[in-house]
């Protein structure tokens, strides 16, 4: 992911990003699957999507911890 990307995910709300956060979950499950059945063939898409995944929870665990914080933001 992009600079830009990560700024706009920061932009999202808490219910935004959980939603990305499933279907990246989704979409990570589907490619290990396509691992596992040899059916992949850039093996890269894999830790792509986990990174995503990641940055995205991080994104939720900061603006939690900012409500907790600050009130409702």
């Amino acid at each position: 992911m992009k600079r830009t990307d990560l700024r706009s995910l920061r932009e999202l709300t808490i219910g935004e990003l959980e939603v990305k956060a499933r279907e990246t979950k989704e979409e990570l499950f589907n490619l290990r699957f396509a691992l596992r059945t040899g059916h992949l063939s850039d093996f890269s898409k894999v830790k792509a999507a986990r990174r995503t995944y990641a940055q995205i929870q991080t994104a939720i665990s900061e603006k939690k911890i900012v409500e907790a914080r600050h009130g409702a933001a």
